[in-house]
């Protein structure tokens, strides 16, 4: 893996609360193994959905839908 020339600056700005996460910070890698998996990484999700550490797609939408209120 590449060294991230971001990581300090991205881990004091991640809000996933998978602290052992050996991509952590790295959020390129981040991205691509989770949409390798058809989910999404947990610093798109509101605070309390990402605790949940579920990272579906339909629970994104479906959370988001409900903070914003649209039908």
């Amino acid at each position: 893996m590449v060294e991230c020339l971001n990581l300090e600056r991205n881990l004091k700005n991640c809000t996933c609360s998978y602290k052992s996460c050996s991509k952590r910070g790295i959020c390129c890698e981040c991205l691509r193994s989770h949409w390798s998996r058809k989910e999404l990484p947990g610093c798109l999700f509101p605070p309390e959905a990402e605790k949940t550490y579920n990272r579906s797609l339909e629970y994104f939408i479906n959370i988001w839908r409900e903070k914003l209120n649209l039908k």
